[in-house]
């Protein structure tokens, strides 16, 4: 690998199986989910950016750049990565590669970054590391060349195949797992359901129990 790794939070999700819009802003122990997904990123890369279509007023005023979509409408993750990538380029040349997270996963690993860029280093073919556990994928947590922009942008405007993981199967994947123990680093919050159950979770714990990473 060459060239600096930049970060992204993406947090553009509407949360309509949530019940309430914006669930980014959602507190578990008191920190909104967008506010402790940025502090979990900010260690592991060189460059931080959001992606939101908030204002910076909405989101607390964050310490890094806040990128609204380049795309009109509401086109998922894929055009906030986009979205990020453009501005990479236009301004931050030596970055090479893209790390991107997920706001509504309040225990993503504190080790992401680091782990996919060694599972790419490592793989002989591979173009986009993604991050795996207990059997399944999470094409969000990926890193990602920001040479594949030209792709990124051309699928995007054809409305064509938006989903995360159906553009990522165009290229050599690579996997870094993590194990789920007693729970998933991945648990991600869609329903009021599961927020209640990360809120338990927080109970007595804060934010960084050691068995939930």
């Amino acid at each position: 690998m060459t060239g600096r790794i930049a970060g992204v939070v993406l947090a553009g999700g509407r949360g309509s199986r949530m019940g309430v819009e914006p669930k980014v802003l959602l507190r578990l122990d008191g920190t909104s989910l967008v506010e402790r997904a940025l502090r979990r990123a900010a260690r592991q890369v060189d460059l931080l950016l959001l992606s939101s279509n908030l204002s910076p007023a909405e989101l607390g005023h964050p310490a890094c750049p806040v990128l609204a979509d380049s795309l009109p409408g509401f086109r998922g993750p894929l055009a906030g990565i986009a979205t990020a990538m453009e501005f990479l380029l236009a301004s931050h040349t030596d970055v090479g590669w893209l790390c991107s997270f997920a706001a509504d996963t309040p225990w993503f690993p504190r080790d992401l970054a680091s782990r996919l860029a060694h599972a790419r280093d490592t793989a002989d073919k591979a173009a986009i590391a993604v991050a795996t556990s207990g059997g399944r994928r999470h094409p969000v947590f990926a890193l990602w060349p920001v040479t594949v922009l030209p792709l990124l942008k051309e699928t995007l405007a054809s409305g064509s195949d938006l989903g995360v993981g159906g553009f990522q199967s165009r290229f050599g994947l690579t996997c870094a797992d993590w194990p789920v123990g007693d729970f998933d680093p991945f648990f991600n919050l869609n329903t009021r359901a599961e927020y209640e159950v990360a809120a338990g979770r927080c109970i007595g714990f804060g934010d960084s129990p050691e068995h939930i990473g």
